[in-house]
């Protein structure tokens, strides 16, 4: 085998027709037969190239609505044929089977049919068969076949013909031949996918996951550690979808960070007040609503300035110049809103290392969808925490209810206590964290640890006392004794929301009451690990 073969002759065979007849014309120039089907092969003819129908090659036309029409000796044989091997080439001879040397083919929009929401039986129709066997047959014989998947492909493969005079190198192919494979294993994850949801199997017996390269990254968490950035089609708005209008490429970490904060912003609806979350290591050091953004993000800014230095910004409306200029007061890695105003952008293009996404909407907090995460051999999958408390599912267990105002508090923590890693404790007033206590072994000190930082924000504010006093304070998971409480009551939380659930309930109910705090059961904990 030479590492050098020439392009004699191609099957076109695509559904997206991007760059089509550019790359017909540049084969034909170079003498390339072309072989296509069905709205292919028009295309090509309407360009005035010369094309054969595949149809005309196998002896049989395009049948059953176009279901079969590659499905064939003559296709497969040409595309599977060794060059060298004398038994293939006198079977390729006895039988007129000629070679294909390179194959393009991109699959039926099958994707794209399952997001606009299409039924099954159309789903079902957009299930590419011949494609897939094509793209796996030429694959296979990458030694001389050339197979292409990608549009934006075209303009490599054109590049190795004009630097090899017609012909291609096998390190080449052999690389065309490893994107063919991804391809082919990514469209099947996604059938696969789509008809363990179409058949509610919550559980099925083969799991599989796929994503397509968006970014190579400098490294990942840490400097010694690679890292790619690869996105999963389904278009959620966020850091996967927006468009970064300024500043440097963004780091694992900054990608990480970006993503926990958008998403916790995303709680909030826009058009009932504005938002803004601050993150720290994937961790909020501020979240507040507010009249305005610039009144929402002072407020989330006031719960912890000192991890608010280099921190990522998360908003829930567009980006306004009076918050831009208010966000250039401190360096800030990262801002990302569902859109920016030209007098916000012209104020952040004086920072050129201040990244600024936008992203045309928010995320759907209540979709659902999965979360994966690698153990040591094997992967661990669970639905998306899409968990949601209204007033109306909670609980009142202690003597005193709380207040209106006081609901509208706790129901904030909630929410933020939701994205906060555990044990999470979440302190809240007037609609502000006010201390927030993360990623701890005991909830005792993750208490502790949320109103010191008050208490040190209050001496920083020139505050009488930390606003902690008169604060409603959320758990994500059950105090198993009433100590994390009484912790809480000390820094002057006067209300509770937790999930309940703990052996030793009535203890905690007790003390609660003891103390004179209002507490409510939410029924649902939010541990995020």
């Amino acid at each position: 085998m030479t590492d050098l073969h020439p392009v004699r002759r191609a099957l076109l065979s695509v559904s997206d027709k991007t760059g089509l007849v550019e790359l017909g014309k540049a084969l034909a120039e170079r003498g390339v037969e072309l072989l296509s089907t069905g709205g292919t092969a028009k295309a090509l003819r309407d360009a005035g190239l010369k094309v054969k129908d595949v149809s005309e090659i196998t002896g049989f036309p395009e049948m059953m609505d176009g279901r079969v029409k590659t499905l064939h000796p003559m296709v497969h044989g040409g595309l599977l044929a060794l060059r060298d091997n004398d038994t293939h080439v006198a079977a390729m001879e006895e039988h007129g089977i000629g070679a294909i040397d390179l194959l393009v083919v991109n699959l039926y929009p099958f994707e794209a049919t399952v997001a606009k929401g299409a039924g099954y039986d159309e789903c079902i129709e957009n299930i590419d068969i011949g494609g897939p066997a094509m793209i796996r047959a030429a694959s296979k014989n990458h030694a001389f076949v050339n197979v292409v998947v990608d549009v934006e492909d075209y303009s490599s493969l054109l590049d190795q013909l004009e630097e090899n005079y017609g012909k291609t190198s096998y390190g080449f192919r052999q690389w065309l031949a490893q994107k063919a494979y991804a391809r082919t294993a990514a469209y099947d994850t996604a059938v696969s996918n789509w008809m363990a949801d179409a058949l509610q199997l919550d559980t099925p017996t083969r799991r599989a996951f796929a994503g397509k390269l968006k970014q190579p990254l400098r490294y990942g968490e840490n400097s010694h550690q690679q890292a790619a950035f690869y996105t999963d089609g389904t278009n959620r708005p966020g850091v996967a979808t927006a468009v970064q209008h300024q500043g440097k490429e963004l780091s694992y970490n900054n990608i990480n960070d970006t993503d926990a904060a958008f998403e916790l912003v995303a709680e909030f609806d826009p058009s009932e007040s504005a938002a803004c979350a601050i993150i720290k290591h994937a961790n909020p050091c501020g979240v507040a609503k507010g009249a305005t953004l610039l009144e929402a993000y002072k407020a989330a800014f006031d719960c912890d300035r000192t991890s608010a230095f280099g921190g990522i910004v998360a908003l829930n409306q567009p980006l306004d110049a009076a918050t831009a200029q208010e966000i250039t007061g401190i360096f800030t890695e990262v801002v990302i809103a569902p859109g920016a105003s030209d007098e916000a952008k012209a104020i952040f293009a004086a920072k050129k290392n201040l990244r600024l996404l936008t992203t045309e909407g928010l995320p759907d907090v209540t979709a659902g969808g999965k979360t994966v995460r690698q153990v040591a051999g094997g992967l661990l999958v669970q639905d998306k925490d899409n968990g949601f408390v209204g007033l109306d599912d909670l609980k009142v267990v202690t003597k005193k209810a709380p207040t209106e105002e006081q609901m509208r508090d706790l129901l904030f923590a909630w929410k933020v206590a939701k994205h906060v890693k555990s044990n999470a404790i979440v302190y809240v007033k007037d609609g502000a964290t006010v201390g927030v206590g993360a990623g701890q072994m005991s909830r005792v000190d993750s208490a502790l640890i949320a109103a010191k930082k008050a208490e040190r924000m209050a001496d920083a504010l020139g505050l009488a006392q930390p606003l902690t006093i008169g604060s409603a304070v959320a758990s994500d998971a059950f105090f198993p004794f009433p100590d994390g409480l009484l912790e809480a009551a000390e820094a002057g939380a006067t209300c509770v929301i937790q999930p309940g659930g703990s052996m030793r309930d009535d203890e905690v109910i007790a003390a609660a009451d003891n103390a004179g705090l209002a507490m409510v059961f939410t029924g649902m904990r939010h541990f995020r690990h």
